[in-house]
């Protein structure tokens, strides 16, 4: 397995981290396979587990913490935390109140005494990124987490959390981890450099796209009626990523690679790009994914997937991609209507 390091941390992890969305009542249900499917990994050669508060409610990261039990010291742990963890106002976000007791939740149910890379899951527009980063940097302080990173946040958004660091003293963010495959390139305009300007790792999210790029998914064939399906039906429908499937398959064909590996190959080819989160919910997914490890793309079939979708293109943005409130709220980008101009 190749070995990378996270930005500046000095933390070696490997070029697939092993995501665990699908570990819980969301994805596999019977915590023992799921277990195994953790221990293959780890005997496979990675050493970079991701998960969140939210996975399974909160269900996944118990799975994750029996998992690791005699093997946590080799193993680079990353969770999250801001999504909705029960009933009440104050019980998600990104507030000194709630990451002060998040935290507290993630750690006794990984069953570990610190984490290595703890995570802001989404952008919180209604909490200042100082109350934040305050919070996560007392967290680093009390040996409760090794380093401090994001997830979906835009580069503007980036560039303010890493000058509020400057300013304050803070501890500043180390990774982001934003969505990245063949078909959603959009990160290669903007936030990619600058994470690479502030020396941060980047772990990607849905190299295969939702499950578009394992060619399950075709043009002119009905789609499976599964989970993903009700989850993410814009994007696995779309016309413009269908047809880029069907080239991306030709393309994998004449180059004697299954598609899934071109996509992982793809994803770990990017110099800025730290780790690819591979999300298996079975053994034989798994084993696939990593049958792929090893393999690097040439310049020629690169250059051959920049034809099929230009770098910085995003075919279309994902159903659960975030969107800042400027463009979910009307009112934002209205004047109120006394305040408009009569004719």
């Amino acid at each position: 397995m190749r070995m990378r390091h996270l930005g500046r941390t000095g933390i070696e992890v490997s070029a697939y981290c092993l995501g665990t969305m699908m570990f819980g009542p969301t994805g596999n249900p019977d915590h023992e396979d799921c277990a195994r499917m953790i221990r293959r990994a780890l005997d496979a050669g990675i050493n970079f587990v991701d998960t969140a508060d939210v996975y399974g409610g909160s269900e996944t990261e118990e799975i994750v913490g029996k998992a690791l039990k005699g093997r946590r010291d080799d193993v680079v742990l990353a969770t999250k935390f801001n999504g909705p963890m029960g009933e009440g106002p104050n019980r998600s976000g990104s507030s000194r109140r709630w990451v002060t007791e998040a935290v507290e939740g993630s750690l006794k149910r990984l069953q570990t005494d610190y984490i290595d890379l703890y995570q802001i899951h989404h952008p919180d527009p209604h909490t200042d990124i100082e109350e934040t980063l305050s919070a996560l940097t007392d967290l680093v302080r009390a040996g409760q987490v090794r380093a401090i990173g994001s997830s979906n946040l835009p580069a503007s958004e980036i560039v303010e959390a890493q000058w509020v660091s400057r300013q304050r003293g803070l501890h500043r963010l180390r990774s982001e981890q934003p969505t990245y495959s063949v078909l959603n390139r959009g990160i290669e305009r903007e936030v990619l450099p600058t994470c690479s300007r502030y020396g941060m790792g980047v772990l990607v999210w849905s190299p295969l796209a939702m499950g578009l790029l394992t060619g399950r998914y075709r043009k002119n064939t009905p789609p499976p009626a599964n989970e993903r399906m009700r989850w993410v039906p814009k994007h696995l429908t779309d016309e413009r990523k269908l047809d880029a499937v069907e080239q991306l398959l030709a393309l994998a064909d004449d180059a004697g690679h299954p598609l899934t590996h071109l996509a992982m190959a793809f994803a770990t080819s990017h110099p800025d790009i730290t780790s690819a989160i591979i999300g298996p919910r079975t053994m034989d997914q798994l084993d696939d994914l990593l049958a792929g490890v090893h393999l690097a793309l040439s310049d020629d079939v690169l250059d051959k997937i920049d034809e099929i979708v230009p770098p910085g293109v995003d075919l279309s943005p994902l159903d659960v991609s975030y969107a800042p409130p400027a463009l979910t709220h009307a009112n934002l980008r209205r004047l109120p209507p006394h305040e408009r101009a009569v004719a």
